[in-house]
């Protein structure tokens, strides 16, 4: 089965070669994608995306493989800034086609709802046109209304004083209103929500002005506004995690160190042993209160294990060179050891302080 998967074939080919140029240098190193998130800062599943083509990796990150790998940092630089302006291109244009498809969208649905998306084919407004089809009942805005001499049902009102309840006897009914159009509820929403609106801008300007209105002596007696205690500072709370750090002490026992954030710039060797032709290390992340063990240099059936206060973990060499265990609660860099067992059967294991 290969290690990696087949890049996407949409990828421009400045990025696809560099993403080729990144697995290559992963392969001669012989390390394991966790292994490298480990060594970097990087988290692991950020290197599954840098190196499948799903996301460029920034330049701190290639800056740091180079350093792993050994490899000049000049010339792994130079192809990046090539590959990142190719992804920059490769953006612009995918936002031009969406916005050019957000656009179309747009037209589209103002010329379902109401036909407001600008003037007719013989010059006249749409709008005016849906505006004229509310009130005449399916006349369109070319046909005039005719008023009847007489008023009509939809003629001007009767003059002469006008009676509550019902018309004065041989005088015609006050015409009804007629419905509003689509035009008239809009502009009736749109008033009311200005009218809320300046009310709720009024009611908050009391507000203010009542709590502003300081310690005067006169009659008036102006109140002071009321200030919240100031917090005081917790003497037993523990200082807050860094971003990224998902656990600490016994909550790391058991857990990945790569996925609760604990390995990269929070993670140090702080002792280490050969066995055979490997090399076993424990390593310790103080932010974390935890330690696990890695093995480098190994082969397949190799296996390490970390032990701390009683507390053991165990890992396994199995296609890649290298391997290390879930993590343990250390107290300090001391208190754990790590052990290594080869397949061909040498054991061995780092010293305690």
């Amino acid at each position: 089965m290969p290690r990696w998967k087949a890049l996407p074939d949409e990828l421009d080919p400045q990025v696809k070669e560099f993403a080729s140029q990144l697995r290559r240098l992963v392969d001669r190193s012989g390390l394991s994608i966790a292994a490298v998130a480990d060594r970097t800062g990087y988290s692991k599943t950020s290197w599954e995306r840098y190196l499948n083509g799903r996301l460029l990796a920034p330049k701190g990150a290639i800056v740091a493989l180079a350093e792993v790998t050994g490899t000049n940092p000049v010339h792994l630089t130079t192809m990046w800034e090539l590959a990142e302006r190719a992804w920059s291109r490769a953006e612009m244009r995918h936002d031009m086609t969406m916005e050019a498809i957000r656009i179309s969208q747009a037209r589209a649905a103002l010329g379902e709802f109401g036909g407001d998306a600008g003037p007719g084919a013989d010059g006249s407004s749409r709008a005016a046109g849906a505006r004229g089809a509310g009130r005449g009942g399916g006349r369109t805005a070319a046909t005039p209304s005719v008023i009847p001499p007489d008023g009509g049902p939809n003629g001007p009102a009767p003059r002469g004083p006008a009676r509550h309840g019902r018309g004065a006897p041989g005088t015609a009914a006050p015409a009804a209103p007629a419905p509003a159009g689509r035009g008239g509820g809009r502009r009736k929403a749109t008033m009311f929500v200005a009218g809320v609106a300046g009310a709720l801008l009024v009611i908050a300007a009391a507000v203010l002005l009542m709590g502003l209105g300081g310690d005067g002596d006169g009659d008036g007696g102006g109140k002071t506004v009321a200030q919240s205690p100031a917090a005081s500072p917790s003497t037993g709370s523990p200082d807050p995690l860094p971003a990224g750090v998902k656990c600490t002490g016994t909550d790391c026992t058991g857990q990945d160190p790569e996925t609760m954030g604990c390995g990269g710039q929070y993670a140090t060797t702080v002792s280490s042993a050969a066995v055979g032709t490997a090399k076993v290390e424990v390593r310790y992340s103080k932010t974390c209160g935890a330690a696990w063990a890695r093995i480098t240099q190994a082969a397949p059936g190799d296996t390490v294990r970390i032990t701390s206060a009683g507390a053991t973990q165990n890992g396994a060499v199995k296609i890649d060179k290298d391997a290390y265990t879930p993590m343990v609660a250390a107290a300090d860099a001391d208190a754990a050891k790590a052990c290594a067992t080869l397949a061909t059967g040498t054991e061995g294991c780092t010293t305690t302080g």
